[in-house]
């Protein structure tokens, strides 16, 4: 018996397959910081001091360009693996949901918060009268874990989970998530910035409760960095993720945007004022859907499908596979599903069926009846089926295969 495909693929090919399934952003947010990592390692250069974060330097010589070169830096092998592989899952999912473009920006705001941050506290400890800690403002922080931390708060917002596993040995409850984290981390490895990662918790909780509402701008601002030029080569890279396509009911996550009562901080007309700035695409109108995996997927095993083909549809496709009858098809199957589904205005199902024979692409797409055209299928009965599935490949395939069976 031969062996399952699976069992054969080798260790590249399963490495392969894992590299390509990260988004282009979160990728290359790997490959930059392994290639930094990898060229200090290979001259020897461990003058960290020169790029790291020191409060010091940037209130003496306004040196802002550590915000940035401290987060692509690390100190060990250990230290960019370890925030690399945590990195993956996180950026993987957010920028699936974001887009790229969107994923950049909020990479940078979280990354300048976090140094305001980290500045700003330093600043206000080594200056306590009664008890100061002058060393605070000369401390050398390099890493993205802080970075990190802001995306594991936004990610556990999002994920709406009342609770989460911490390293699979316990659950606790998921608002003290990130700070167990940071408790773990600071008693189990040594020479870890506190500050560093405290100050990512509290950028993500600032982000996540609206507080960068403000500083976001809506969907065209990443819609023109898209269509510009110079990302003409990124932006044909499979996996490149446009802000204004695939899941169509993903947003930028904020408090705001999860089913819960908001705080006493923000309220009424204030918080909704505030809401208003958040750049949000078109919500998808069907309510079972979840936002972080988009598709029209059919639950196993289960005995209702998203898409319901109609007993006599087999029928009709064989009688009214003709081309004059094409479009009363495409209005008959697209009004009831429509109907079922989305509950549109009375004038929709009409539309459709004045629409021009070369304006059909929004029904039906060429790429999708060639697809079907090369299985061999007859373009006839390809474009009435995927008319009838509303677009759904899998179902058109069903389709048509049940009308070979039923003339074999």
């Amino acid at each position: 018996m031969r062996p399952n495909i699976v069992s054969e693929a080798g260790l590249s090919t399963r490495v392969n397959q894992w590299w390509e399934s990260i988004p282009f952003f979160t990728s290359a947010v790997v490959i930059v910081c392994g290639t930094i990592y990898l060229i200090c390692l290979l001259f020897g250069y461990d003058s960290f001091y020169e790029i790291c974060f020191l409060p010091s330097a940037v209130i003496s010589r306004f040196q802002v360009y550590r915000f940035y070169t401290s987060i692509v830096f690390h100190g060990s092998l250990l230290h960019v693996l370890f925030n690399m592989l945590a990195l993956v899952p996180l950026g993987s999912e957010l920028e699936r949901i974001m887009g790229s473009v969107r994923m950049f920006y909020i990479t940078i705001l979280l990354a300048t918060s976090n140094a305001i941050l980290h500045l700003l506290i330093a600043l206000l400890v080594a200056h306590i009268p009664f008890y100061r800690l002058q060393n605070v403002m000369d401390e050398c922080a390099i890493g993205f874990s802080g970075v990190i931390f802001s995306l594991i708060v936004i990610e556990t917002s999002l994920s709406g989970a009342q609770s989460r596993s911490v390293f699979g040995l316990f659950n606790i409850p998921a608002k003290w998530y990130p700070l167990i984290l940071l408790v773990l981390f600071q008693v189990l490895m040594t020479n870890v910035s506190l500050l560093g990662h405290l100050c990512g918790i509290l950028s993500g909780f600032a982000y996540t409760y609206g507080f960068f509402n403000l500083l976001m701008p809506g969907t065209s601002f990443y819609s023109a960095i898209e269509s510009s030029s110079l990302l003409s080569t990124c932006i044909r890279q499979p996996k490149f993720i446009l802000c204004t396509g695939g899941n169509p009911s993903g947003y930028i996550p904020t408090y705001s945007g999860q089913n819960t009562s908001s705080s006493g901080l923000f309220s009424g007309n204030i918080w909704s004022y505030l809401s208003s700035w958040m750049p949000q695409r078109e919500t998808s109108s069907q309510p079972t859907q979840d936002s972080r995996f988009p598709g029209r997927g059919r639950t196993l095993s289960s005995s209702q499908s998203p898409v319901h083909v109609d007993s006599n549809l087999q029928a009709r496709l064989l009688d009214n596979s003709s081309p004059e009858n094409r479009s009363h098809m495409i209005l008959t199957e697209t009004g009831d599903r429509l109907s079922d589904e989305r509950q549109p205005a009375l004038g929709t199902a009409v539309a459709v069926d004045r629409v021009p024979a070369g304006q059909q692409g929004a029904v039906v797409s060429d790429e999708e009846i060639q697809k079907l055209v090369l299985m061999g299928f007859d373009k006839t009965q390809v474009e009435v089926a995927l008319a009838a599935a509303d677009g759904d490949l899998n179902v058109a395939v069903e389709i048509l295969s049940q009308q070979v069976h039923s003339r074999g």
